[in-house]
């Protein structure tokens, strides 16, 4: 998904609060409709784009490394004994996320091999 002016705008307030002036949906064109908000920063509007993106890249990495964990859960029941390699596997997938502020680090990520069960 393209996350761009428009889409943060739809995040940001619900209903048709805003529009734009010609074809071209850039900040310049963006006309507030609704007078209960005003015109966000042009900064505010980066801003909010750019965590939009982290957001979406993070849920990403977060439905791969669960489905990586799903992968091995059945090693963690009780009638199993689970290796020293899986435990420390298993605790790099949960803390695949720490630290991650930016797209380019989430997207530099690169997951643990994961050793025989």
């Amino acid at each position: 998904m393209e996350v761009n002016l428009e889409l943060y705008l739809v995040h940001l307030h619900v209903g048709q609060w805003f529009g734009f002036n010609g074809r071209e949906k850039t900040y310049e064109n963006l006309v507030i409709l609704d007078n209960q908000y005003s015109k966000p920063s042009e900064q505010e509007c980066l801003n909010g784009i750019e965590q939009m993106k982290i957001d979406l890249a993070m849920q990403d990495l977060r439905k791969k490394r669960n489905s990586l964990l799903a992968q091995t859960d059945y090693l963690a029941l009780s009638d199993q004994t689970m290796s020293a390699e899986m435990t420390t596997y298993r605790q790099a997938l949960r803390d695949i996320t720490n630290g991650l502020t930016t797209v380019e680090d989430v997207e530099a990520v690169k997951f643990p091999e994961r050793p025989e069960a």
